[in-house]
């Protein structure tokens, strides 16, 4: 099933440091055939020189017994643009701790993080949600929907939220939806879809209001294989379509092929980067 992903991604090597039933998307190929990728968008420069998000020297530490508990310990990385990005580790490594952290939904102890412009470090929980909502979008390995909002209203509720301009809702909604193949399944409850559709409905609501980077947490882990192959085939395309940057969680083994960059972590420290 990931086969055609790692042709599509072969002239990207990785760097160490379908439900029965389910409409599938767009951007799947059928068996044979690849993926199909808007030249336009895929012809665009990249500028790989400038990061979008730089981590430097970055440590976290929870008080835990009366003592502390370093779950960070002096990280770097960065992220450039329209890049596939997963952290892998076992659980307790420290990767969703980094990703809080990227995310401006937690500070570090020490270090610096420089998001664009901005310095996450520095800036107060207000200027960091303010910046959220408009430039991150986040999925969550639980899909994180409102249960009696259709697949619609749940994407538009993500707009509400990042203060887009109602004018562009309907188009918006409709345009996300399309892309993660679910045009057909839009007016249907999170509780009458598949596990792989409500993810899909999730990361639709995460790109409607055009962040320039998306988060996911373990994004594959409640799926099966072929959903999961889902969920990176939506991926893959949205960094094309969307011209945003994906960093990710994951312990599977069987994704991490199709991805631009991978940083192992291990006890709150990278390794093999």
């Amino acid at each position: 099933m990931l086969g055609w992903l790692r042709q599509k991604n072969k002239n990207h090597p990785v760097k160490a440091e379908g439900e029965a039933g389910a409409e599938v998307p767009s951007t799947m190929p059928q068996q044979g055939s690849d993926i199909l990728v808007s030249s336009s968008a895929a012809d665009e420069p990249v500028d790989h020189t400038s990061p979008l998000l730089t981590v430097q020297g970055v440590e976290r530490s929870f008080p835990v017994g009366g003592q502390e508990l370093h779950v960070l310990k002096g990280i770097h990385m960065s992220l450039y643009q329209r890049q596939l990005v997963m952290l892998k580790g076992r659980s307790g490594s420290g990767k969703t701790t980094l990703l809080n952290l990227i995310g401006g939904l937690d500070q570090p102890n020490k270090g610096e993080i420089i998001f664009k412009e901005y310095p996450f470090h520095l800036c107060s929980d207000d200027k960091r949600t303010q910046i959220r909502r408009k430039e991150i979008g986040f999925i969550f390995q639980s899909f994180a929907l409102m249960p009696l909002l259709s697949a619609w209203e749940n994407v538009e509720l993500g707009l509400r939220m990042a203060d887009v301009p109602r004018s562009e809702w309907k188009q918006r909604v409709a345009h996300c939806l399309e892309l993660v193949g679910l045009s057909k399944r839009m007016h249907h409850r999170p509780f009458e879809l598949s596990g792989g559709e409500q993810q899909r409905v999730a990361i639709a609501k995460a790109i409607a209001h055009r962040p320039s980077l998306l988060l996911a947490d373990e994004p594959t882990a409640e799926l099966d294989s072929q959903m999961g192959a889902q969920v990176m085939a939506v991926f893959r395309e949205i960094i094309q379509t969307e011209k945003v940057t994906i960093c990710m969680t994951t312990h599977d083994p069987t994704i991490m092929e199709v991805a631009d960059r991978v940083f192992e972590m291990v006890d709150g420290k990278f390794i093999n980067t």
